[in-house]
């Protein structure tokens, strides 16, 4: 099985979606020791937001491509093939102002390709990317999962993820993480207890 691990926090060590992304990652390693394991850090990698250079290397010929545009189009066409390899994804996501930060968002718009990972058809959209388990860990500064300032966050990736045709998605909360010490410490608590029973049957 092939596990992409995805991060996109700019706070580096000291994350709370990256500490809780790795701790999914191994608890995964210790439930099925033979995964194959990428890592994609979306704050390091530092990709440009989806332009009109982007779309216009995707859209040339390869052999009339300029330089940047070669760079442009081998990256996602990368990105790609590394998302439609794996099997499963883990995906940190803090929210940043109500939204997931612009370094995920700049990955989805490399992801979500129309004949490639969705279709139009007779009856709409129909999803190509299926058959993958995703676990999104959710980290938030107040408290907003089941809420209406959720829509932009992990409303939304669980959306775009169906819309891929992605349906077994398991979203791991860390929220209340700025209310005080106490607040960030059952968040970190409750969050570990839905990553170990995630893959408690997995070990049994």
């Amino acid at each position: 099985m092939k596990l992409l691990h995805l991060d996109s926090s700019v706070l580096g060590d000291v994350s709370a979606s990256r500490q809780l992304s790795r701790e999914v990652v191994t608890a995964w390693q210790a439930s099925q020791p033979g995964i194959e394991i990428s890592y994609r850090d979306l704050a390091a990698d530092n990709m440009q937001q989806l332009s009109g250079g982007t779309l216009a290397a995707s859209g040339t010929p390869a052999e009339l491509r300029d330089a940047a545009q070669q760079f442009e189009a081998a990256l996602s066409e990368n990105i790609l093939n590394e998302f439609l390899g794996a099997d499963a994804l883990v995906i940190g996501a803090p929210m940043y102002n109500f939204a997931i930060p612009s370094q995920l968002k700049a990955w989805i718009d490399r992801v979500v390709v129309a004949g490639k990972t969705f279709r139009y058809g007779a009856n709409g959209p129909e999803g190509l990317a299926g058959d993958k388990r995703v676990i999104i860990i959710s980290t938030a500064g107040g408290m907003h999962a089941g809420q209406a300032t959720a829509a932009a966050h992990e409303d939304y990736l669980k959306f775009v993820l169906g819309f891929v045709g992605i349906s077994n998605v398991t979203v791991i909360h860390a929220h209340g993480l700025s209310m005080g010490p106490d607040a960030r410490e059952a968040a970190f608590t409750h969050a570990r207890s839905q990553i170990a029973g995630q893959f408690e049957a997995i070990a049994a």
